[in-house]
């Protein structure tokens, strides 16, 4: 009922200014934020330079938490949640959400017709909020090792149309704050808790990335970027399927799971979030509206 009343409260303000305002923004899973422009026309609204800046500048300020928050609301948290629902149960308060958003200075556009003002939203920021467990959870180790070399990271591709478990259907994978990855008999290798909190707060649990981060015209073939996450030495799976009431988690190889629950050093790249999940294009970078 609450995220009801602020979403009916964000529409009702939105229809108000409808005439006034307009909102563009991206959300970009690889750089974890979403960026937005506010943009109120002056005419429209009423204001004459120079004397009504500092009003069209309050107008900004006052409006945009109410305007940003259906979008920000829809991103999804893990496969059966979005923000919205943290904030429901109590995992995010609306006030540290707010605390997140960073304001640029609004600036005027040059025919002096409309302010604008800019803002950012940190997702690792969100996600650090409802990371609540204060020592990771235990890794379970195989019953019969096998021999694997260590690795200083661990890259799962699943940029393609994958099988849906329990479906036949496929999707491609969606991203979120906090993926999960199970085997392909459904034994959860990785989630939230398994991660040192620390650097689940700080990192974030996984690193989102393209095709081409893995496939740069250098020695390792990647991104510099992405080396500082899984190093020079990772491990490279190719997803099997995708699971979930919306497909954000990644199910890969039994096999391949035995390559990192089989070494001390692998099982410490998962607490320590040495993970890069490589999904499609089109599914990191989304626009509104």
């Amino acid at each position: 009922m609450k995220v009801f009343l602020l979403l009916f409260f964000a529409l009702l303000s939105i229809n108000l200014h409808a005439q006034e305002m307009t909102i563009q923004g991206t959300l970009e899973w690889e750089r974890m934020e979403f960026s937005a422009a506010l943009t109120l026309d002056l005419q429209k609204a009423g204001i004459k330079l120079p004397a009504g800046r500092s009003h069209a500048e309050a107008l900004l300020e006052d409006e945009f938490p109410e305007l940003i928050k259906p979008f920000i609301f829809e991103i999804q948290a893990d496969s059966s949640s979005t923000v919205a629902d943290l904030i429901d149960r109590g995992e995010l308060s609306p006030a540290a959400f707010m605390g997140m958003i960073h304001s640029f200075p609004p600036f005027l556009s040059p025919d002096l017709s409309v302010i604008r003002a800019r803002y950012l939203v940190n997702l690792t920021g969100i996600s650090a909020e409802a990371i609540r467990h204060s020592r990771a959870q235990r890794i379970t180790i195989p019953l019969i090792p096998t021999p694997v070399q260590d690795y200083s990271g661990i890259i799962i591709i699943a940029d393609e149309s994958l099988p849906v478990h329990g479906r036949s259907s496929s999707a491609f994978a969606i991203p979120c704050l906090f993926p999960k990855i199970w085997d392909s008999e459904m034994n959860l290798i990785f989630e939230r808790n398994t991660m040192d909190p620390q650097l689940g707060r700080e990192l974030g649990l996984v690193r989102y990335a393209s095709r081409e981060n893995i496939m740069r015209a250098v020695p390792s073939g990647m991104d510099e970027d992405l080396i500082k996450r899984v190093g020079e030495t990772p491990l490279r799976i190719m997803a099997q399927g995708i699971f979930g009431a919306v497909p954000t988690d990644l199910i890969i190889d039994k096999e391949d799971a035995l390559l990192i629950l089989s070494s001390e050093n692998n099982r410490r790249l998962l607490m320590e979030g040495r993970i890069a999940i490589v999904l499609d294009k089109k599914e990191l970078k989304k626009t509104i509206p």
